[in-house]
């Protein structure tokens, strides 16, 4: 497995890839992986003859008072667990490789459509930073396919949106959510649960899991349906951001396609994500 650290020692290996025919996934990451992570890089395996994983936690992509400086980094960790992998090449650049020159007046990537709802509401900014890292590495990779997770749902949804709205000839795949035997989903943030929260976090797949299950037996009633889910959550001890039902493939309000159960809540110091898709 090659490690590099510059755009041009990738390019010059991405090249030699090219000459020879081979096709090229990414898959995206910041690190600390973990095997929702690895699913990504098992999937790509199916998609391509080269994987590159990227290894970046992206600053501008961290709102005020959020964990950029605290979040967990395991660089050896993640070269091991890679490696067992068969992932062909990590990418890991510091901030100047890809913000050189700093931030401040510099070319930003936003989804308008995308940008300021459910997550967007309570982390301003945050989206445009994540649009703007992911078209970077588009941009310097030049995939035939990129790997993201569903559990970070929305953000799927930002990228499929910059690709097609910038013509970008990749194609976004998603990938299950993996989650633990009791059902939380994976996430490196759930580290910061205590042992008693990890006990309550679970409670979040559960009360989506029985708000899917009304959907499916006929309820429309969307209102009730967020409220009694939402209420369920407060009642084990979450700090519900938001949670809602929403049109699967632009997060619009509800009609007869596909549909997507999202939610966001905090459990002491840990913000948990997760969803649930209900195909029709």
């Amino acid at each position: 497995m090659l490690w590099v650290d510059t755009i041009a020692d990738l390019r010059e290996q991405v090249g030699r890839w090219r000459n020879e025919g081979q096709r090229i996934a990414l898959v995206p990451t910041m690190g600390n992986l973990h095997e929702g992570h690895l699913a990504l890089v098992k999937k790509a395996r199916d998609e391509a003859d080269r994987i590159i994983v990227s290894v970046f936690v992206n600053p501008t992509q961290f709102v005020a008072g959020e964990d950029y400086d605290e979040y967990p980094r395991t660089p050896g960790q993640d070269r091991e667990k890679l490696a067992a992998c068969r992932a062909d090449l990590v990418f890991q650049p510091g901030v100047d490789e890809i913000y050189p020159g700093g931030f401040a007046g510099r070319t930003s990537v936003t989804v308008p459509a995308l940008d300021s709802i459910f997550c967007g509401t309570f982390r301003p900014g945050h989206f445009t930073g994540v649009a703007t890292v992911v078209c970077k590495l588009l941009n310097i990779v030049q995939p035939d396919c990129a790997i993201f997770g569903e559990k970070d749902y929305q953000q799927l949804l930002v990228v499929r949106h910059l690709a097609a709205d910038l013509c970008l000839p990749v194609r976004i795949i998603g990938v299950p959510t993996v989650r633990e035997k009791d059902g939380l989903a994976l996430s490196s943030r759930n580290g910061y649960l205590s042992a008693g929260e990890r006990e309550v976090a679970p409670r979040l797949y559960q009360v989506l899991c029985t708000a899917a299950e009304k959907i499916k037996r006929g309820d429309r009633d969307y209102d009730v349906i967020e409220k009694n889910a939402d209420e369920a959550l407060r009642n084990a001890g979450f700090r519900t951001e938001y949670l809602a039902v929403r049109n699967a493939g632009d997060l619009g309000i509800p009609g007869d396609d596909d549909l997507v159960i999202l939610a966001a809540a905090w459990l002491g110091k840990a913000r948990l994500i997760d969803n649930i898709i209900i195909r029709r």
